[in-house]
């Protein structure tokens, strides 16, 4: 049985699934080994715009593996396992592709960093997050630094000094989500809005995503020379050439005018 399934469910829109719903989608050596690996694969797939991570079962992801965790008592094993998982967080970061969560249920810890890492995130009214390794004695510190650039401090650390879960609609109005939806309406809504991205040109995607991280993590006069630059290497891109010409000559730009 696959860890993770891989298919394509929109012109421009791939989806990524979970797929141990027995384990609550854990993220357990293999599950993070497999998904560097395929992430590595979307990375170069020029078809792909937009990346759906879903879950299958009643968890969307629980996090580390605490059993095998508990079996490898050893600090240099733990290093490796925390820096394994950041590959795959700051992968999804890098990704010249647009990544949205789709949450079904639980995501809990790591899980609940997964969500924080993704571009975007949709989830069912019915979902849960919480970052509760505090109760198990491991505060959640690798978490925190997705959660806490999602979230408004004082929410973020409530959440990892209690463990308590939130509900979607709390996720929601704290930032961590941008849309708690009906369980039934939720992959329907999911591929609404990753159709209306994916018929935008790849290369203005793909920069723009780059551009939002990369200047939210400086300085605002080294944003503003970084988002300066953007700009104007983006103007005299043949695609965006296209598009002002389509503006003068009052039609739809080509990549709408296809669809």
């Amino acid at each position: 049985n696959e860890l993770i399934l891989l298919d394509t469910v929109a012109e421009g829109v791939c989806r990524l699934t979970l797929n141990n719903p027995q384990s609550l989608n854990v993220l357990s050596r293999s599950m993070l080994d497999r998904l560097q690996v395929l992430l590595a694969e979307i990375q170069q797939n020029q078809d792909c715009k937009v990346l759906i991570i879903a879950a299958k079962g009643k968890a969307f992801c629980v996090g580390h593996d605490l059993r095998e965790m508990y079996e490898h008592p050893s600090q240099e094993y733990y290093e490796q396992l925390f820096a394994d998982c950041g590959k795959v967080m700051m992968l999804i970061q890098q990704l010249p592709q647009v990544v949205v969560a789709m949450v079904q249920g639980v995501a809990t810890a790591a899980g609940c960093q997964l969500v924080s890492m993704c571009d975007l995130a949709l989830a069912s009214t019915t979902s849960k997050f919480a970052v509760s390794g505090i109760n198990y004695g491991l505060y959640c510190s690798t978490p925190s630094v997705g959660l806490s650039r999602n979230v408004a401090r004082k929410k973020a650390l409530e959440m990892l000094l209690t463990g308590d879960f939130i509900s979607a609609d709390q996720a929601l109005e704290f930032g961590l989500i941008n849309y708690a939806v009906d369980d039934l309406q939720l992959e329907e809504l999911t591929l609404n809005l990753c159709n209306k991205i994916a018929i935008k040109p790849h290369f203005v995607l793909s920069l723009g995503k780059r551009l939002f991280y990369q200047q939210i993590e400086v300085g605002i006069q080294a944003a503003y020379q970084l988002a300066q630059h953007t700009m104007a290497c983006n103007a005299v891109h043949e695609v965006t050439q296209a598009g002002f010409k389509a503006f003068v000559d009052k039609k739809a730009p080509p990549w709408r005018a296809s669809h």
